[in-house]
């Protein structure tokens, strides 16, 4: 399957540092492999090379964790200096980043067969976050398929 610029780069990403199924995305092994350092505090937040997590679930620190990693891989300054938007922005684009990091496309491509439950217990998410992914998953499926079909039905030639 075709991916995106992002899930290329999630792919790419956890390439390079030997991540190549859903036992291997640990925060400890992820963080030391990217030269980033966890710290727990009362907000989450990144700082330099440092990402500040609440204490929480193993789900939930993994999920903020994805969370922060965008920003600390893609985003730079101080979102203390910038524009509300430009901020919303940012947020939005790590809370998209979090759900392909925590449940890559390239792991969910291998799998046959699989429940809400399962995604939940193998990637190590919560139930809203496991279902919001998977409608991510399945909606890029069903459009490849319709782009496809629409792509055949437009080299019919009429009569």
């Amino acid at each position: 399957m075709l991916r995106s610029h992002l899930e290329d780069y999630i792919y790419e990403l956890y390439k390079s540092i030997g991540v190549m199924n859903p036992t291997d995305l640990d925060i400890k092994f992820i963080a030391s492999k990217l030269g980033v350092n966890i710290t727990y505090k009362q907000k989450a937040f990144r700082f330099d090379d440092e990402i500040i997590l609440v204490k929480g679930t193993e789900s939930e620190e993994w999920m903020e964790f994805g969370h922060e990693i965008c920003h600390f891989l893609r985003h730079y300054g101080n979102q203390l200096d910038m524009h509300p938007l430009f901020i919303d922005l940012q947020e939005y684009q790590a809370n998209y980043f979090a759900y392909h990091f925590c449940v890559p496309t390239f792991m969910l491509d291998r799998l046959f067969n699989y429940t809400l439950s399962d995604i939940m217990n193998l990637f190590n998410v919560g139930y809203e976050f496991a279902s919001k992914r998977l409608d991510m998953y399945k909606n890029k499926i069903y459009s490849r398929v319709l782009l496809n079909g629409h792509a055949r039905i437009g080299v019919i030639k009429h009569w």
